[in-house]
């Protein structure tokens, strides 16, 4: 081997020794808990290059149940330097493939705004207690489903410093009231979402204003339900549901998240 290939080998080495020891700092844990008699399956993530505590955040998984592509934002936030907990609001197993099947997984979590309270109250005590996170500051971000049941945390005053909801209902029989909610919220839309109208936005703009919270709305013109998930066409063909993936608007609202977490867990 002549010296310029040896010398190009070698560094081809090197990046590919890089490569594996940035992925071997990513951690992951599935973590198994119970809320009362029902057992629950989360996803924990973090990165162990940063030494010091740092923020959580929760993420609530669109209404097809505790999937891949929740465990997939965790990780990204866990790359961007936060731990990331992606609860499960179902209990394990219940993972939908049909629409029908979500439906009746989401009526039975949501039947009782306590149980939904309890059930994420115990992600973010685990969420809380791991030993990489600064417990004094979590937030949490929804997806769909998950969008409404994290601006409902915030309508009742859970602790958080935030709440990031997309393409989630914005609709809730729970209404803000001034002084309760102790989140910063920030709110992502697609313009064009069949599921969450005009009035539903309007509604909720209203809502925080009257309860005087911090509230950030970005409504992107002409995008469908679930514009964050690279999923959302396939299932929009399969059962012919008016979903949408946006790389623009899932890029632009990532980016703002990001933003968003610098402001509110800035010491």
């Amino acid at each position: 081997m002549t010296p310029l290939k040896a010398t190009a080998a070698a560094a081809t080495f090197s990046i590919a020794l890089a490569s594996t020891q940035v992925l071997a700092e990513m951690q992951t844990k599935t973590v198994e808990y119970k809320v009362g008699e029902t057992t629950f399956t989360g996803y924990m993530a973090w990165d162990n290059e940063f030494e010091e505590k740092r923020p959580g955040v929760l993420v609530v998984h669109e209404w097809w149940g505790h999937n891949d592509f929740a465990r997939d934002q965790a990780e990204r936030l866990a790359a961007a330097g936060y731990t990331a907990f992606a609860l499960d609001m179902y209990g394990s197993g219940k993972q939908a493939d049909h629409p029908d099947t979500a439906q009746k997984f989401m009526q039975e979590a949501t039947k009782d705004m306590d149980q939904v309270k309890a059930r994420f109250m115990k992600a973010t005590e685990i969420l809380q207690n791991h030993e990489s996170v600064d417990a004094s500051r979590i937030a949490a971000q929804g997806y769909c489903f998950g969008g409404a049941v994290v601006l409902n945390m915030a309508r009742m005053g859970v602790d958080l410093d935030g709440v990031v909801s997309y393409h989630g209902a914005l609709g809730s029989p729970i209404t803000a009231e001034a002084g309760t909610v102790k989140a910063r919220v920030q709110v992502y839309t697609g313009g064009a979402d069949k599921m969450v109208p005009s009035d539903q936005v309007a509604g909720l703009v209203k809502e925080m204003q009257d309860a005087e919270v911090d509230l950030t709305l970005v409504s992107f013109p002409g995008v469908l339900h679930s514009f964050t998930n690279p999923g959302a066409d396939k299932v929009a063909e399969e059962f012919g549901m008016p979903l949408g993936y946006d790389e623009e608007a899932a890029t632009r609202s990532w980016e703002g998240t990001m933003r968003f977490y610098e402001a509110i867990f800035a010491r």
